[in-house]
């Protein structure tokens, strides 16, 4: 990736670690430079604040890779259904996409990583971006795809309730440290009361090696198996599932290396990885009971 060398006093952006704030980004001033002995810089939060003064503004020293700039200021523009965006909620900017265009410039946003729906209003929106091998890349054209819902799902108050059968592919979110993001294939072996299912990993074992690993998950943390598309290549800054670790991770493709080869940069953990072409699917949400497709990122 192309380094980016952050100096004092300049605007930046600053993604958190923190449980519950993994994925937001937040305006902040860079204090002080990474020196050559440490890949640090100190920054200063516009508005976050120390717990011990709420009048204080709060100072982290924070890793290069959780850093980019400002994205370029531009006019709110009038979104649709199914386009990616950010949305300022708690202070920071969280990526979402439109699920509904309401009355009064107002819409309803889903939020893939917490399964919640949010309305906001259009001042509340940004076109979202991604800072890619030191570029900002815009979402082209929004041209999206609805895809015919699998399993059954019905939606209540913007809430989905899934009702899963006996042998049913699914796939399942974890919140395991070091896993957040993750999606790993499984089958539901039993509904368990109300929103709870007894599945078992189709690629994780129990710790004697013996036989497939079975867990209880809750409805939230689960989605059908996505449908399969036959695609030839990927393009450039196009959004893909990579198989790694025996589960899913959602990346783009930074560069074509190459012999059916690809390298994935992943936005959470700011990492590039290769890929050969079997190990990458297209990148699919499930939103309100519908697979939808963005196009390239």
């Amino acid at each position: 990736m192309e380094e980016v060398h952050f100096k004092k006093g300049a605007e930046v952006e600053v993604s958190s670690d923190d449980d519950g704030f993994r994925g937001a980004w937040f305006a902040a001033t860079v204090v002080r430079s990474p020196s050559r002995r440490t890949n640090k810089l100190l920054v200063q939060y516009k508005s976050l604040v120390t717990d011990r003064s709420r009048s204080k503004p709060l100072i982290e020293a924070v890793r290069t890779g959780q850093v980019r700039p400002l994205p370029p200021s531009e006019p709110i523009p009038v979104f649709s259904s199914g386009e990616k965006v950010d949305a300022f909620l708690n202070d920071g900017w969280w990526e979402g996409i439109v699920d509904k265009v309401l009355d009064d410039s107002r819409y309803s946003v889903f939020f893939s990583v917490t399964n919640e729906y949010m309305e906001f209003n259009q001042s509340e929106l940004r076109i979202h971006r991604e800072w890619v091998s030191g570029s900002w890349i815009l979402p082209s054209e929004q041209e999206k795809m609805s895809l015919s819902s699998i399993g059954e799902a019905k939606c209540y108050n913007g809430m989905v309730e899934r009702n899963y059968k006996k042998g049913t592919l699914v796939e399942v979110s974890s919140d395991e440290d070091g896993f957040e993001g993750a999606l790993f294939t499984a089958k539901v072996v039993e509904e368990r009361g109300k929103d709870k299912f007894l599945i078992e990993y189709q690629s994780l074992r129990t710790d004697d090696d013996k036989d497939l690993l079975r867990e209880e998950v809750d409805s939230l943390h689960m989605r059908p198996y996505p449908p399969e598309f036959v695609v030839e290549t990927f393009n450039l800054f196009e959004e893909v599932d990579a198989l790694y670790n025996d589960c899913w991770w959602v990346g783009v493709i930074s560069k074509l290396v190459g012999g059916s080869r690809y390298k994935v940069y992943f936005i959470a953990t700011d990492e590039e990885m290769v890929f050969w072409e079997r190990e990458l699917r297209l990148h699919q949400d499930w939103i309100d009971g519908k697979w939808v497709i963005a196009s390239q990122v």
